[in-house]
């Protein structure tokens, strides 16, 4: 069987190198709770967002270097949502929802996020303000599309950096934290 490789990549601006700290995140109850209802062999929760730590990563069919490869990544940070986990190989989802097996040493804890991927294409602006309140100032415009990394969020906004602006955006227009969830790095 010949496998079958497609090259995805994410409209995006260049990523701040950060380093990894560590992570507490809180889900609120009700809102979220059965994210936090599932633990995987890892002992971390199911499903968790995190990023990709190479600039060429394979997304394979199935949980090992045997099966054939359907995507492959070729920039680092895109942000993944682990759904599963086996043995090394953690399942996956991106932000345009394929799905597929990634060894989990190509990826990371940092959490990056997209803006608003169900908008690419459209004539829209979203906008990075200094304050996570609607009436702050403007710190940037950004694309649908852009990834970002990710620094807090309070359950409706997040601070996030983009290509060295940084600022907040509201949670509901990226991809890459959970409705709700708040988050620190």
């Amino acid at each position: 069987m010949s496998s079958r490789i497609v090259f995805r990549a994410l409209l995006c601006s260049t990523l701040a190198l950060v380093s990894l700290a560590t992570v507490s995140v809180t889900v609120p109850l009700g809102q979220a709770a059965a994210q936090t209802a599932a633990v995987g062999p890892s002992g971390l929760p199911l499903p968790r967002f995190v990023s990709l730590k190479s600039n060429r990563v394979n997304l394979r069919i199935g949980p090992g270097i045997n099966y054939p490869v359907d995507w492959l990544y070729l920039k680092s940070g895109v942000p993944m949502e682990i759904i599963q986990e086996y043995d090394n190989w953690r399942r996956v989802r991106d932000a345009d929802g394929a799905e597929g097996w990634i060894n989990q040493s190509l990826l990371s804890g940092r959490r990056t996020a997209v803006a608003a991927p169900w908008q690419r294409g459209e004539d829209t602006e979203l906008l990075l303000r200094t304050d996570p309140d609607t009436t702050s100032r403007i710190v940037a415009k950004l694309e649908p599309g852009v990834i970002g990394t990710l620094k807090t969020c309070n359950g409706q906004w997040c601070e996030m950096e983009f290509s060295g602006h940084r600022g907040w955006i509201s949670q509901t227009q990226i991809w890459g934290a959970y409705p709700g969830e708040t988050y620190k790095d």
